[in-house]
């Protein structure tokens, strides 16, 4: 849910990446940090255990300012993938905006992707939370380890599912990475337009929204 300060006129969106251990949840958030140029770009916080699996969670705040002086941020953060973090989880998703689910392509790591869809739906539910109404893009990443399964196959898994189509990552070497976040934010859009106003008050229209977060770094020559 969109924290909105009136007399501040800041409004923050909290966007989750879920998934399993070790599909790559951290990968795309620290992958976004060196991508993205936007207006503002905050610090990314990693904290992790000795096994370098990420305990907490990493946020990463960017935003913009409209022209009209709304403060609009953004925070994303990773949840730990492990099992025996599920209070943990739970509390990072609480009144998140949307989610990116890392799901990982290997064909061994099936039965975890499910377990943690399941995982997410449920805690969803007990946070009072619809997922179907929730946006949500799910993200198949490691298409770059042998074996990955076809996207094809993924694809038809998941048509007639309201997340589809799936996107597709190799988010160690940045592709996939910043289209799926951009898929996020185009799905954002719609609810915060018409809580927000953020068009006809604000003069941020969806191109705008996605342009101004998603903006990439200009290459140094």
């Amino acid at each position: 849910m969109a924290d909105y300060v009136p007399h501040e006129r800041k409004l923050t969106l909290k966007v989750v990446y879920y998934g399993p251990a070790l599909s790559g949840k951290t990968t795309n958030l620290m992958q976004l940090h060196t991508l993205l140029r936007p207006q503002r770009k905050g610090e990314l916080m990693v904290l992790e255990t000795r096994d370098d699996r990420t305990l907490f969670f990493d946020v990463l705040p960017i935003g913009l300012r409209s022209e009209q002086g709304l403060d609009l941020r953004l925070k994303l953060y990773t949840v730990p993938g492990q099992v025996q973090h599920d209070s943990t989880r739970k509390a990072v998703l609480s009144r998140a905006d949307g989610v990116i689910f890392v799901a990982d392509s290997q064909q061994a790591q099936q039965d975890n992707n499910a377990n943690a869809f399941d995982n997410l739906a449920d805690s969803l539910q007990k946070l009072g939370m619809d997922i179907e109404q929730l946006p949500i893009v799910v993200q198949f990443n490691k298409r770059d380890v042998p074996g990955a399964i076809e996207e094809t196959e993924l694809q038809t898994r998941w048509r007639n599912t309201p997340w589809a189509p799936l996107c597709m990552a190799a988010a160690i070497n940045g592709q996939g990475v910043v289209e799926s976040f951009r898929v996020l934010l185009k799905r954002l859009y719609p609810t915060l337009d018409q809580e927000f106003r953020l068009a006809a008050d604000e003069g941020i229209s969806e191109t705008d929204f996605i342009h101004r977060l998603s903006a990439l770094e200009v290459p140094h020559a």
